[in-house]
């Protein structure tokens, strides 16, 4: 597939993601149109300014028919970024805009006919119940979700499935099995399920990106439910302390977001990838905790996190993507961890007045048990 004049839909194309992946298919001389339906929680001041006139912009949901099936007219590419996400209470909604409204769009390109070539669709590390772990006596092992009863008592272990000894970190393949703890990943495994699945019957290519936590500059810093880096840096801004669950120690592999866009447009144009799962992030793992400390130091700002012993059912403690499959077609993550906090770190302070929206937020996440304190 060549990208010569190629006509791309990034649903999402406002947000974090979807953005740079315009910017990325322009520059190679893509053809695009944006739908985007600036979610308030997200686009707290409407249509940012780092939308790009060279895109056609739709504003529109993602759960209209009638604005779906315009916005598919004429591409031959979809890059399906559209999502509700983070840690949020609103069950049915999530449910409405990731499964409903990609299973509606898949429907509409079958039901027309429509000439797309290939559907990319967001997918996630959240989908893993968690991170893949080395057993002292089983090697290689793949633990299921830590039970609440274990999370109630403040210990933080991932045990190994097999023997119960504490486990360690390992690389996570994607065939680790998945599952989906969270209202959030049982909606991304729906996402990435239903276009893979619906890619085998259509004959049409579809690929699943499984992103790791994504950061860098356009990330909002309007919503406190989703996020790490944005919630962390904004705490700090306002002279409050960032909050650390569990014990600070649990592991994420946080990718910049250009890196991130990087591997959609090559999976876009290989076909090495069609019809997978494939994990996209940095394959290094690090700390809440050492995350924390990055940001201050970077921000010159010396508060230490705090951390209270609360926990979020469901969540995973480590997790480290295995990238070897993306690396196949020539992935690489080129931007480190320190790089992109100064980067994006650049791009807050240039918002301006930047306020804590986290500590009303908590709360909520509290009153609806989405947080929740151990009883050590």
């Amino acid at each position: 597939m060549t990208n010569h004049q190629q006509r791309a839909l990034v649903t999402g194309g406002a947000g974090l993601i979807g953005s740079h992946i315009v910017d990325l298919l322009l520059r190679e001389g893509w053809r695009v149109r944006i739908l985007d339906n600036l979610e308030p929680q997200t686009h707290r001041m409407g249509r940012p300014a780092w939308v790009p006139a060279a895109a056609e912009f739709v504003q529109g949901d993602i759960r209209d028919r009638d604005t779906t099936r315009a916005a598919l007219q004429d591409i031959d590419v979809v890059f399906h970024q559209a999502a509700y996400g983070g840690y949020m209470p609103e069950i049915s909604k999530y449910v409405a805009v990731n499964s409903f409204g990609t299973a509606q769009m898949l429907e509409i390109i079958r039901e027309d006919n429509l000439p797309i070539k290939k559907v990319l669709v967001a997918s996630s590390q959240a989908v893993y119940n968690e991170g893949a772990a080395v057993c002292p006596n089983h090697g290689l092992v793949f633990p299921g979700t830590r039970p609440q009863s274990q999370l109630e008592r403040g210990d933080w272990t991932v045990y190994c499935p097999h023997c119960a000894a504490a486990t360690t970190i390992a690389p996570t393949p994607e065939a680790t099995p998945i599952g989906g703890e969270t209202v959030y990943a049982i909606t991304k495994m729906d996402q990435e399920r239903l276009v893979l699945t619906w890619g085998r019957q259509s004959g049409i290519p579809t690929v699943a990106l499984r992103y790791s936590c994504t950061y860098g500059p356009r990330q909002s810093i309007f919503n406190p439910y989703t996020g790490v880096i944005a919630i962390f840096s904004t705490r700090l801004l306002n002279d409050l302390p960032p909050v650390l669950y569990e014990d600070g120690a649990q592991t994420r592999d946080m990718c910049f977001v250009e890196d991130i866009a990087r591997a959609n447009l090559l999976a876009a144009t290989s076909d090495a990838l069609d019809g997978q799962p494939v994990n996209i992030g940095s394959g290094v793992a690090t700390s809440v905790r050492q995350m924390a400390e990055m940001i201050a130091d970077v921000l010159d700002i010396n508060i230490e996190p705090v951390c209270r012993g609360e926990f979020r059912p469901g969540e995973m403690r480590h997790l480290c993507a295995d990238i070897s499959r993306a690396a196949a077609i020539g992935y690489q993550p080129a931007t480190d961890l320190a790089t992109g906090i100064e980067r994006y770190m650049d791009w807050i302070r240039a918002q301006g007045d930047v306020r804590d929206y986290f500590a009303a937020a908590e709360e909520i996440l509290r009153s609806k048990r989405i947080v929740q304190q151990a009883n050590a």
